[in-house]
């Protein structure tokens, strides 16, 4: 075993080896995931007469599949249909979301498909936020969206963030992949916008969802339950690679949610 090939990420792209036992995920401990159906589990049904269904299975949620690998605590804070419009409207307080006791050391928000397709929601741009008070960010995808990040770092101020793009898909209009790609980039802004807030580029580093994908992984339009676990693994690499590549901002994970922390490396 060498340690440093162990945090050479030089040669290696995000998503080369899947892992299957979580990585270095497992030292998050307590993770809320922010998202859709796709968070959610959501399973879609076919009657005999052609009605479908639509199931938020929460137990088959990447998260959960993810708490299970790596022996996470995983919470969801996630909804089939959500957007970061409803999130921050009324579903967080709904369900309270911005309790403090449901403080974690890390979230996962994975946001914008339905902003995009189902709510047609205007993206805006980083203009759009006041990082000095939430309340004053515009009601647009970015403002609603950053107001998600500003409430959680409320909490917990050390909290470790992942933003996830929107994977390609073979079967999407053109129109479509320019909003997804305008997401992307804005995603990426976001970023840069918060400290300890990291993206997990589906988009560049996922296969294309194909045919051979739909056929195997999905169920109608959402997907089956390998469709999930698999999902889960992906996010559990990108993570763990992340981790290793930006390793002295983890060193004091542990501390994140305590009163205490060390002074002699990166807090």
């Amino acid at each position: 075993m060498n340690y440093r090939e162990i945090l050479d990420t030089s040669n290696e792209n995000p998503l080369d080896t899947l892992v299957t036992n979580g990585g270095f995920c497992g030292i998050l401990r307590k993770v809320g995931c922010i998202g859709d159906s796709l968070s959610s589990g959501e399973f879609e049904s076919l009657d005999e007469n052609g009605n479908k269904g639509y199931h938020d299975m929460y137990d088959y949620s990447w998260g959960q599949f993810m708490a299970r690998e790596a022996g996470l605590d995983v919470l969801n804070f996630s909804r089939g249909g959500m957007s970061a419009k409803w999130y921050c409207d009324t579903f967080a307080d709904e369900n309270d979301f911005w309790n403090p006791e449901k403080r974690c050391k890390a979230y996962i928000i994975a946001l914008g498909v339905n902003d995009i397709s189902k709510y047609m929601s205007d993206l805006g741009d980083i203009s759009d936020v006041d990082l000095n008070d939430w309340r004053n960010n515009k009601d647009t995808f970015v403002g609603n969206y950053c107001k998600i990040i500003q409430r959680y770092r409320e909490i917990e101020p050390k909290s470790r963030v992942f933003l996830i793009t929107i994977p390609r898909g073979d079967n999407k209009t053109e129109e479509r992949n320019r909003a997804e790609d305008l997401h992307r980039e804005l995603i990426y802004k976001i970023a840069d916008l918060f400290e300890f807030t990291y993206v997990v580029d589906l988009r560049k580093y996922m296969p294309v969802t194909d045919e051979f994908y739909r056929r195997n992984f999905k169920l109608g339009s959402h997907e089956n339950a390998m469709g999930y676990q698999l999902f889960s693994r992906v996010v559990m690499t990108y993570i763990d690679y992340i981790i290793r590549k930006f390793s002295e901002d983890f060193s004091q994970i542990g501390f994140v949610g305590t009163e205490w922390h060390n002074t002699s490396v990166k807090w």
